[in-house]
């Protein structure tokens, strides 16, 4: 397929800048009136389609079954689709505060890095990313506090804004961590920050861009379909015989990296890594022996089960990376539905899920998308793709 095929035209205002939230408005004691936010992870839209069939469900129906235009599927009614003994896996990577603002020495020149992650533990190296780029150069210190307690030196060019760092921060490692990532914001994609108000993740956003679920720290940007998943959902899960299983797929930038060609063929992704556990492929693998769905949630956890599975169908231990780049037409092997977001127009994840869901359904659900005002992007809205 052709990247132009994934062009499709996104209302600025049905980016979501914030997950889905309510407000309550409250009086002082001297009459003035503010205002709180309560984010309810699981109470977005939900868009179903149906591969099979080729239909696409968006409203909840009435006594006699049929569709009440206007009350849309919120994220709570996927559990309506599944039953006791179906499987979801999920990806338990956890997201850490990857985005440090600092001043280059001399110039005092306001710097963005980035980490993408540690090297080296004993040295303090870390992949980062600079912003301005041109501006640093190996041999460069950065400050990342007021005290200059925490200080870092450029010791080499990756790529054109990737450097290497060396954090000069002599103490326990454990320390020096808390440390470093209590200098740092949750890394927010930048069409996100970009387009706030105030351009900064707020502390809240460390909670909210982080699945309750999470578990094994390395992720630079959320498993944002995961972040749908409330304590009181994963409960009725639960209750309903609802298996759960858990991997582990390091999200990285490059999903949000933009493609350079027309032919997706010779787009190259960038390695991610990933470990799936012998306990997740037995669950899993019993689902789906004994002829029940299971459920992929993200498109990280699609990548990592085509990364892992055999010819045979089922799920294979894994501990490695993965550099897998899905996209139109493709032949899965192991998860038979998947529930993902509504990605940005070219995106490497739209791609994935419309090799799952069809080309033609996926856009179509896009369309009705646009035009009836879902939210797209980290913390926006969730479809479901099932085979039926």
């Amino acid at each position: 397929m052709k990247l132009s095929q994934f062009k499709f035209n996104l209302p600025k205002e049905q980016v979501a800048l914030y997950p889905h939230s309510v407000f309550h408005e409250f009086k002082n004691d001297d009459g003035t009136k503010g205002s709180f936010r309560i984010t309810r992870r699981d109470e977005c839209r939900l868009m179903v389609l149906h591969r099979q069939s080729q239909t696409i469900e968006m409203f909840k129906k009435d006594a006699k079954g049929n569709p009440v235009e206007g009350d849309y599927l919120d994220f709570r009614n996927v559990l309506d689709y599944f039953d006791e003994g179906d499987a979801f896996l999920f990806n338990d990577t956890k997201v850490f505060p990857a985005r440090l603002y600092g001043t280059k020495e001399k110039t005092d020149a306001k710097i963005e890095v980035f980490l993408l992650r540690e090297l080296n533990e004993e040295m303090r190296l870390w992949d980062v990313l600079v912003e301005p780029a041109r501006k640093i150069r190996i041999g460069n210190k950065l400050f990342f506090d007021d005290t200059s307690t925490m200080v870092a030196e450029v010791i080499d060019n990756t790529t054109s804004r990737g450097r290497t760092l060396r954090f000069l921060y002599d103490c326990p490692h454990d320390e020096f961590k808390r440390e470093l990532f209590a200098l740092g914001e949750a890394p927010l994609p930048r069409y996100i920050i970009d387009n706030r108000e105030v351009p900064h993740a707020t502390k809240e956003d460390m909670d909210d861009f982080q699945c309750i679920f999470a578990k094994n720290e390395g992720a630079v940007t959320a498993p944002a379909t995961g972040l749908h998943f409330s304590r009181e959902l994963m409960k009725r899960m639960e209750i309903k015989g609802i298996e759960t299983a858990f991997i582990t797929l390091h999200c990285g930038l490059g999903n949000f990296h933009d493609i350079e060609v027309e032919d997706l063929t010779k787009h190259k992704m960038d390695s991610e890594q990933m470990i799936i556990p012998k306990q997740a492929c037995d669950i899993v693998n019993q689902a789906k022996t004994a002829g029940h769905h299971v459920v992929a949630v993200g498109t990280s956890v699609v990548k990592a089960t085509e990364t892992a599975v055999g010819t045979d169908g089922l799920l294979k231990e894994y501990d490695g990376w993965t550099n897998k780049f899905i996209f139109p037409p493709y032949d899965f092997g192991m998860a038979d539905c998947m529930i993902v977001n509504f990605y940005q127009p070219y995106s490497t994840l739209l791609m994935e899920a419309a090799a799952f869901g069809g080309y033609d359904l996926v856009m179509e659900g896009y369309d009705l998308a646009v035009k009836n005002g879902y939210m797209f992007g980290c913390y926006g809205d969730a479809m479901l793709i099932v085979n039926d």
